[in-house]
């Protein structure tokens, strides 16, 4: 086995054997920009292994329609979480990975979507049916977030006023960056409940 670069990027974060979470992109939202990156923090602080899903949307993915776009990214996630064995309890995701809202509810899997695309019924639907215990952050101006579909859907919500899809505001970085401490506030408390068994 080749020695790892000194250079590059590390993907999986080491922890409990038996909580696995994935960190899942957005179509280019990676795993390294704020939300995913902190989300990460988070779980490695409280003790969760993590694995970084990186992926590359296909070129023709604006062509593809709805079922096809779902079965692609249903395919990446689980991908993922089979290759962990059953130790998967938790998707952490961004936007287009919210697409896996029925694999996650298929297979009873916890989940904390940040702004999902609530707007595409799929996504609606799976989150009405899923079980397990799941966060929904989304920002009152980004035009994929229905606060009445996160609210219906029986699924802790965090609604941030005037934050669009990236959950950041416009012409205000340092209210951007309040907006990630809360927001990390919150999926720590979320993570935090989830060790309890809740």
């Amino acid at each position: 086995m080749p020695t790892p670069s000194p250079l590059a990027i590390p993907t999986r974060f080491e922890g409990a054997p038996d909580r696995v979470a994935l960190v899942l992109p957005g179509v280019g939202y990676t795993p390294a920009r704020p939300l995913l990156h902190f989300a990460g923090s988070v779980l490695q602080q409280q003790g969760w292994t993590v694995q970084e899903v990186w992926w590359e949307v296909p070129d023709d993915f604006g062509g593809f329609g709805p079922q096809e776009r779902i079965a692609w990214v249903e395919r990446e996630v689980a991908r993922a979480v089979d290759a962990e064995g059953g130790a998967c309890r938790l998707l952490v995701g961004k936007s287009l990975a919210s697409f896996a809202c029925g694999l996650a509810a298929d297979r009873g899997l916890a989940a904390a979507w940040l702004t999902p695309v609530l707007t595409f019924e799929p996504v609606a639907r799976a989150l009405h049916r899923t079980e397990a215990p799941t966060l929904l952050v989304g920002g009152g101006a980004d035009r994929v977030w229905d606060r009445r579909i996160a609210e219906s859907s029986g699924h802790e919500v965090l609604e941030v006023p005037g934050a669009g899809h990236g959950l950041e505001l416009p012409d205000d970085a340092v209210g951007s960056i309040d907006i990630l401490r809360h927001v990390t506030a919150r999926l720590d408390r979320f993570v935090a409940a989830l060790g309890t068994g809740r």
